[in-house]
């Protein structure tokens, strides 16, 4: 009797191991969607800047950006919002989050794999993505000692109608390599990203 129960007991662990890690599993996915929302508006529903992101995937790895995306709302990027010549969290709310299973070269910075806060110095001519180590924090809390490095932006097509809501979005994908843009109002801003391994 005692050997017939040994060997059923690692059936039903394996069973019950499985179905408490799915379970685990479905906890995580549901705490993780509604952390990226509530960190975008936490006693809103229907936040004013919602919950985004833009995802691709380059040779294999993930490349995501998750941030909350404000809109203009009759206001102007340069003065009202985004002002021209203070570090800017690049969106609303919390930090903008980059997370990356590859090392990537984005301009001429090289970013190893991980998570990180992207920041932007938004000025009439020529923007700068900043890359910073500190991750977690409200998006308005910034440490430039925490700076992995800072890049030029470049100008891409100014868009033909003010872009209501905020967009990051990865275009001109091919391979490893890609274009991240910064789309706002009138303004158009990217910079070339490469996974390197």
């Amino acid at each position: 009797m005692d050997s017939i129960t040994l060997t059923k007991e690692p059936s039903m662990f394996r069973r019950n191991l499985c179905c408490r890690t799915s379970l685990l599993a479905a906890v995580v996915v549901l705490f993780s969607l509604s952390y990226a929302h509530a960190q975008c508006d936490p006693h809103n529903p229907n936040p004013p800047s919602p919950p985004a992101q833009a995802s691709v995937t380059l040779g294999g790895n993930d490349i995501t950006i998750y941030y909350c995306a404000p809109s203009l709302r009759g206001r102007k990027v340069g003065t009202e919002l985004a002002p021209y010549g203070k570090v800017w969290r690049t969106g609303a709310n919390s930090a903008t989050t980059l997370k990356t299973t590859s090392t990537l070269r984005i301009g001429n910075l090289i970013v190893p794999a991980g998570t990180y806060t992207l920041y932007s110095l938004p000025e009439q001519k020529g923007w700068k993505l900043i890359v910073n180590k500190q991750t977690g924090q409200w998006g308005t809390v910034y440490s430039q000692d925490q700076d992995l490095g800072r890049v030029d932006m470049m100008d891409g097509v100014i868009p033909s109608a003010p872009v209501e809501k905020f967009l990051i979005d990865f275009e001109h994908t091919q391979g490893n390599k890609t274009e991240l843009h910064l789309k706002w109002d009138k303004t158009d801003v990217y910079v070339p990203v490469t996974a390197t391994n």
